[in-house]
């Protein structure tokens, strides 16, 4: 059996790609990017994961993403130069991608599907028990190529504002996690097809259908029960997360969101740490404390910032974005180290 490596988009067609593959593979790792320079940064994530952990027959899966030429050279060299047996299969329908379909026979292109209809029919006529997501892909397939005429264009429209809305878990911090929410919500979705007013009534309940992931034991609003999933998280990587300023240690997280919360919740239930920061795409800062260290003078002293001792931000106008965790802390502490020996 395989071992599967499945990329995808990040909308609700690049999801749905992954929940039908979810059902043929039980071995299968996934991830997702958007266009652009991610898609090498993720499949080089992809080569060296199989590198490390891949079995001895492994596939690349892309789907509901174009590559340039030059992205596909590198994959193509890429899988030659490993030591593990790698099959390509690329299943896509943009014709920006038409140069490497023509280029390489592992890129297949279909204009005239969405890309969850082009990987539903292929695993399909491979023999996978998926007949059950027949009328989930047609609903997909009417919003993502635009049939406006068809009679599942409505819940199709709530069916992409479900995964574009579901920002709950960062996923560069948490990819797995925030796979597996989507998943969850488009599952609890699926069973709304076949319903009277289907849109309708999917809409009226997203907000339960958010809640039922994030809820344990007792109920509470969603921000706070969100609040607490995220802190769970940030907790059991905490220690990989640390950063260190002049004798204090904080955890840096990478827009997270909700920071006032999170952020307060966090060093409550961690007091091993002094302060917690987060920085954005944009270079913007936050930062907040329980009275165990004045960050808003950290602030000022790395970052032309300030505000109050427990709750202050600023602008870090050297940070280079990344796709990558370990680059975005990296960049942080080194800023930190300088501002230390710069005392």
């Amino acid at each position: 059996m395989k071992k599967v490596f499945h990329l995808s988009h990040t909308d609700l067609d690049g999801y749905s790609c992954q929940l039908i593959t979810k059902r043929c593979f039980d071995d299968i790792s996934y991830y997702n990017s958007n266009y652009g320079s991610e898609i090498d940064s993720r499949i080089d994530a992809i080569l060296r994961k199989i590198y490390m952990q891949g079995s001895d027959d492994n596939l690349i899966l892309i789907t509901d993403l174009n590559l340039s030429l030059q992205q596909a050279k590198n994959l193509v060299q890429g899988v030659e130069n490993s030591p593990k047996n790698i099959e390509i299969l690329l299943l896509d329908h943009h014709k920006t991608g038409q140069d490497c379909a023509n280029k390489y026979d592992w890129y297949y292109l279909d204009t005239t599907r969405c890309a969850t209809k082009i990987t539903y029919d292929y695993f399909l006529q491979k023999g996978f028990d998926i007949k059950a997501l027949e009328t989930y892909v047609d609903v997909v397939n009417s919003i993502d190529i635009w049939l406006s005429d068809s009679e599942y264009f409505e819940l199709g429209k709530v069916f992409m504002r479900l995964v574009s809305g579901s920002r709950e878990i960062n996923r560069m911090l948490f990819s797995e996690q925030n796979s597996a929410y989507i998943f969850h919500s488009l599952e609890k979705a699926i069973s709304y097809v076949g319903k009277e007013d289907p849109h309708i009534a999917l809409d009226d309940d997203i907000h339960q259908i958010k809640k039922s992931y994030f809820l344990k034991e007792k109920n509470n609003t969603l921000e706070n029960l969100i609040a607490g999933f995220v802190v769970d998280m940030l907790s059991d990587k905490k220690d990989q997360m640390s950063v260190h300023y002049k004798g204090y240690k904080g955890i840096l997280t990478y827009s997270i969101g909700n920071t006032s919360i999170i952020g307060n919740e966090f060093l409550v239930r961690n007091p091993d740490f002094d302060f917690f920061m987060d920085i954005n795409g944009r270079k913007n800062i936050s930062m907040r404390a329980n009275n165990k260290v004045d960050v808003s003078q950290i602030s000022k002293e790395l970052f032309g910032g300030g505000g109050h001792a427990n709750a202050s931000g600023g602008r870090c106008e050297s940070f280079k974005d990344s796709f990558e965790y370990d680059k975005v802390k990296e960049q942080i502490q080194e800023i930190m180290t300088i501002g230390e020996n710069n005392e």
